[in-house]
């Protein structure tokens, strides 16, 4: 139970890092600095969807990381 549940929280970081990373920027940052800051632009549906993904890997990190305290494991 205790591999299983660690298991599953290092998947979830792991998944939940990725997926914050790969959302496209809000402002320019430091990609306005070399002009190249709205070359990779995505259309709104995947960005719609990696919004849930991002959702569901945060609930589930959070849910584990809880049960853990929970159970002191």
């Amino acid at each position: 139970m205790r591999g299983l549940l660690l298991l599953l929280q290092i998947i979830s970081a792991v998944a939940l890092i990725i997926s914050v990373l790969l959302h496209t920027a809000k402002g320019e940052g430091l990609g306005g600095i070399g002009g190249s800051a709205k070359i990779f632009g995505t259309p709104k549906g995947m960005e719609k969807g990696l919004d849930r993904v991002t959702w569901g890997c945060a609930i589930t990190f959070l849910s584990v990381s809880i049960l853990l305290a929970i159970l002191k494991i």
